[in-house]
């Protein structure tokens, strides 16, 4: 399967240019290793926008391990049919908030075995065939590194569209931080900035001991002239409620998270940005 040919190529690319003209900002949540919370961040910055009566979209490109829907509590929904063949209604996570994600077409343990072709199929089906209606914000959730997927996002993206790198503070997190924040430059990608997870542990008295020790992120913003927007501790709490993004309570980790929402309403605030013409991109 190597995506629609033809007439059928055509009507999808408007369908794309639609997308990117009614949508008003675009965040790519990236980050250069697994296991960083790039997820986390990326349901955190949705629910909390949805929460502030934006329209907001989630797309989950992190097509092999696809876990928004769960961080969601969505576990057994399924997307449906839209309503002109062929295209897909996203799923009413919340209130102002749309989902469309892999998780929500098959059981939780399929294995998605698919080349690039397809991956790049899909990450285009998912923005042009799905029935997202104007958005203030689409945040996609995209796979570790700087390759099909958020490659595939940054090219069919046109307008206002930014990075957010995600990272935790050892060594070897950094210098895979480091070739995301170098894909972000070099498809001229504005950086919103970058978010430290992990940056302490959060014990049951509200005392931070840190992990992993050093400067942390601090060195790659300085490098790449960015700002470091939040420091997550890791809190225990977080992991017993999985299923409930954390700025929908209440405590440290949201009033440490609200800078990153700021930056992006900020990002909403900006001038429209002249849309890009695929054929320039693709």
């Amino acid at each position: 399967m190597h995506g629609p040919i033809g007439e059928e190529k055509k009507n999808q690319d408007e369908r794309l240019n639609r997308f990117n003209e009614t949508c008003a900002v675009k965040i790519m949540v990236l980050g250069g290793k697994g296991g960083v919370g790039k997820s986390t961040v990326a349901v955190n910055l949705a629910a909390a926008l949805a929460q502030l009566n934006y329209r907001v979209g989630l797309l989950d490109a992190d097509l092999h391990g696809p876990n928004t829907a769960r961080m969601l509590g969505l576990e057994g929904a399924r997307l449906e049919a839209g309503s002109q063949e062929g295209l897909i209604a996203p799923y009413p996570a919340r209130p102002n908030l749309r989902l469309a994600s892999l998780a929500l077409t098959n059981k939780e343990d399929t294995a998605f075995i698919w080349r690039g072709p397809l991956k790049i199929t899909i990450i285009r089906q998912f923005l042009a065939d799905t029935e997202w209606g104007p958005l203030d914000f689409l945040i996609a959730d995209s796979p570790p590194g700087t390759g099909d997927e958020p490659l595939t996002l940054a090219q069919s993206l046109s307008g206002r569209r930014y990075g957010l790198v995600v990272t935790t503070p050892q060594e070897v997190a950094l210098q895979d931080a480091s070739r995301s924040l170098s894909f972000v430059q070099s498809l001229k990608l504005p950086l919103l900035g970058l978010v430290e997870n992990m940056s302490a542990y959060l014990g049951p008295e509200g005392t931070e001991l840190p992990l992993f020790g050093g400067p942390g992120a601090e060195t790659l913003a300085r490098a790449y002239g960015t700002t470091v927007l939040a420091r997550l501790p890791l809190d225990p709490a977080v992991g017993q409620s999985p299923q409930t993004p954390f700025v929908e309570g209440t405590g440290l980790l949201r009033e440490r998270f609200w800078p990153v929402v700021d930056a992006a309403i900020q990002a909403l605030k900006q001038p429209p940005v002249l849309g890009i013409s695929l054929k320039k991109v693709l």
